[in-house]
C-alpha cells in the first residue's frame, strides 16, 4: 500500500469523553485538554470534519471548561458503548463523511479504554487512524503505554499534534500556516 502525507480532505477529528469527572483523574489531563483545544482550533482553521463523543454525560457530566464552549457546534454523542463508532448516532455520522476522508484522528480519554476500542472499530470500518500521541492518556501511566503499544501492534499512527499539524501544512507562509502559528507558539 502506497503511503502518502495527509491532508484537510482526508481526515476528520474525533474528541472522546474529555469529561471532567473523567479528567480529573487522568495523568497530564491538563497537557491533554490544551492539546485538544489546539486541535479544535485547527480543525476550524483546516475546515475539517469533527465530531464529539461523551460517556454517559448523565453520570459523568460535561466537558472540561476550556473545552466545553469549542465543541458547542461540533456533533457530540453520548454514548455508553467503549467503542464510540459502535454507538449508532456516531457511526452514522462517521458513515456519511465525504469519501476522501480516510483517516480518523483521535484525541481524548481514555487511551487503553474508549480510545483503544474506538481506534479498532474505525480500522474495521476501514479507516486509517491517526492516535495523536500528547492528546490522549489514562489513569495510570502503565495503561496509557499500552493502550499505545496494542494500537501501534494494529496498524494505528500514533504522532504528535504538532507531527500531525505540520503535515496537514505541507509548507510554512500560507494564510493557514499564519492563522495556525499563535495557537502552536502559544502552547
Amino acid at each position: 500500500m502506497k503511503k502518502k502525507l495527509l491532508t484537510s480532505e482526508n481526515v476528520c477529528l474525533q474528541i472522546i469523553d474529555v469529561q471532567q469527572s473523567l479528567m480529573s483523574k487522568i495523568i497530564n489531563a491538563d497537557k491533554i485538554a490544551a492539546t485538544v483545544e489546539l486541535l479544535v482550533h485547527c480543525g476550524r482553521i483546516f475546515n475539517i470534519p469533527m465530531v464529539a463523543n461523551t460517556q454517559y454525560k448523565k453520570g459523568l457530566g460535561p466537558y472540561v471548561p476550556n473545552i466545553e464552549p469549542l465543541v458547542a457546534d461540533i456533533p457530540c454523542f453520548d454514548k455508553v458503548e467503549f467503542n464510540a463508532v459502535a454507538n449508532s448516532e456516531t457511526e452514522a455520522f462517521v458513515d456519511n463523511l465525504p469519501e476522501s476522508v480516510t483517516t480518523m484522528v483521535l484525541v481524548g480519554v481514555e487511551t487503553h479504554i474508549c480510545v483503544y476500542q474506538t481506534a479498532m472499530g474505525l480500522l474495521q470500518k476501514g479507516f486509517s487512524v491517526w492516535v495523536v500521541s500528547d492528546g490522549v492518556s489514562s489513569r495510570s501511566v502503565e495503561d496509557h503505554q499500552d493502550g499505545v503499544t496494542r494500537m501501534l501492534s494494529e496498524g494505528v499512527i500514533v504522532g504528535s499534534a504538532e507531527m500531525l499539524i505540520y503535515e496537514l501544512l505541507g509548507k510554512a507562509g500560507t494564510p493557514r500556516f499564519k492563522q495556525i502559528l499563535p495557537y502552536i507558539i502559544g502552547r
